[in-house]
């Protein structure tokens, strides 16, 4: 009977497509609603309402992280797994292959370096001031309750800023299980240290200290992981074994821009409800989109795992694979994603009727049901974004342009007149409807250039061969 039950366990774990590297980001992403859910009931219980839009708002004016990351940990998984498919990685931190290419490589590492030192230090001396401003307009008279716990934030967030983009060069060198495995353990430490700051009554301290778990974890990753930098920083270094303007700034303006998209897309929400509505209205919304973000984030596991392994098969030209893997994955996610969005409106209804307390934290039904349908959409689209990026280009630019500036003026528009339904629906029409539609457009077109062009070459080879 056991063995039975563990092939059976093994067959649907094959057919999910769930290998570890899945298995450990699923995993971190569980964690992360199994946490969010914890932290929902203690900010019902320990934040009043008001409290409550401090609390949500605070975390969508952290995410302005994106301005200044500008999408570069992306950029540097992929050029590090386009280099790395064409190298060996030793324990001792020797890299083996072809010169050239491991040449590449250490420009990659210490222009990675260079870049986040920089970026670092403007984001520190940006975002903060920033925050301020925004609460000091938007809720004078009350410094003493976001003060500190921005203050502390904005600390912490620039320190995981400057960390991460080494964890994804890492990921980019093969080692996507051992991060994934990394992830998993950022989940659990930061939610113990949200929900103990929670418990201790501070709750308004709860995002500075996730993010501090967070970036402490990184470092005990990055430091086991020392051999691998210390080999890089010690190598010859060509400032000309990569051109940053034609290899690098080509791809990474385009993902800045498209990065910052979905900063407007998603998280304006929330602030543009703060300062038109008042904090109460900021909560409930904050609360929903981030439950509805969670599910779509939990299952793009699938397919964040993929990036690496798809850079690979287009380094060595190998699309047929590229495809398969890429639908099949595509396909398994957005099934576990249906089912996972049938339970969690059930609960959302379940609560409604036997927690009315409650379910006022949260929007209607009928908005949440629209963000859920909204976060089908958005899976879709991030899915196709890896696979084009994969590439090392990003033709989804002008699309998320739109869909931003439409999403964005339509909040402001709708907000201060019907509040939390208007961007509700907003947020459906553009980035639930328009967003997948546009992006798929894209996304077929850009296949069938690549086929036809793939067809060509192949024809040429095949009459140099005759």
């Amino acid at each position: 009977m056991i063995r039975r039950l563990l092939t059976l366990t093994d067959t649907f774990r094959k057919r999910l497509g769930m290998d570890r590297a899945i298995a450990y980001v699923f995993a971190a992403r569980a964690c992360m609603i199994l946490g969010s859910t914890g932290m929902v009931l203690l900010i019902v219980h320990f934040l009043s309402k008001v409290e409550q839009g401090y609390y949500y708002t605070l975390l969508s004016l952290v995410n302005l992280q994106v301005i200044f990351e500008l999408g570069f940990s992306f950029v540097v998984l992929q050029l590090a797994a386009h280099e790395a498919v064409h190298l060996r990685f030793h324990p001792t931190g020797e890299i083996e292959g072809d010169p050239p290419t491991h040449a590449r490589l250490v420009a990659i590492f210490r222009k990675t370096l260079a870049w986040y030192c920089v970026a670092g230090l403007i984001m520190g001396l940006t975002l903060f001031p920033a925050g301020v401003l925004f609460f000091h307009r938007t809720a004078p008279g009350t410094g003493a309750t976001w003060f500190w716990p921005w203050t502390s934030a904005a600390v912490a967030i620039v320190v995981l800023f400057v960390l991460n983009p080494f964890c994804s060069f890492v990921e980019g060198c093969g080692q996507v299980r051992q991060v994934a495995g990394m992830r998993f353990a950022q989940a659990v430490v930061s939610i113990i240290a949200a929900w103990t700051a929670m418990l201790l009554g501070k709750g308004l301290y709860s995002p500075a200290m996730a993010i501090v778990a967070c970036a402490a974890t990184a470092i005990v990753f990055l430091w086991s992981r020392r051999s691998i930098f210390r080999g890089l920083l010690r190598a010859k270094y060509d400032r000309n074994a990569l051109s940053w303007r034609t290899e690098v700034w080509s791809f990474q303006w385009k993902i800045a821009i498209t990065w910052l998209c979905s900063y407007f897309t998603v998280q304006v929400m929330t602030p543009v409800l703060f300062a038109s509505r008042g904090a109460v209205e900021a909560g409930r919304m904050g609360m929903s989109i981030s439950v509805a973000g969670y599910l779509w984030n939990l299952v793009f596991a699938w397919m964040s795992t993929k990036a690496a392994p798809f850079g690979q098969l287009i380094a060595k030209r190998e699309f047929a694979k590229l495809d398969h893997l890429f639908f099949r994955t595509l396909w398994q996610s957005l099934a576990v994603l249906g089912v996972l969005i049938l339970l969690c409106m059930a609960a959302v209804l379940f609560i409604q009727k036997f927690f009315p307390g409650f379910a006022a934290r949260m929007v209607s039904p009928g908005a949440f049901a629209l963000l859920l349908l909204t976060a089908i959409s958005t899976l879709v689209v991030q899915s196709e974004a890896i696979y084009l990026r994969s590439h090392k280009e990003d033709p989804l630019i002008w699309q998320a342009l739109a869909v931003a500036i439409l999403t964005s003026a339509g909040a402001y528009f709708a907000a201060p007149r019907w509040g939390i339904s208007g961007t509700s629906i907003v947020y459906f029409v553009c980035s639930g409807v328009v967003g997948p539609i546009s992006a798929t457009a894209v996304f077929r077109a850009k296949r069938r250039f690549r086929q036809r062009a793939e067809a060509a070459v192949g024809s040429l080879r095949a009459e140099a061969i005759s």
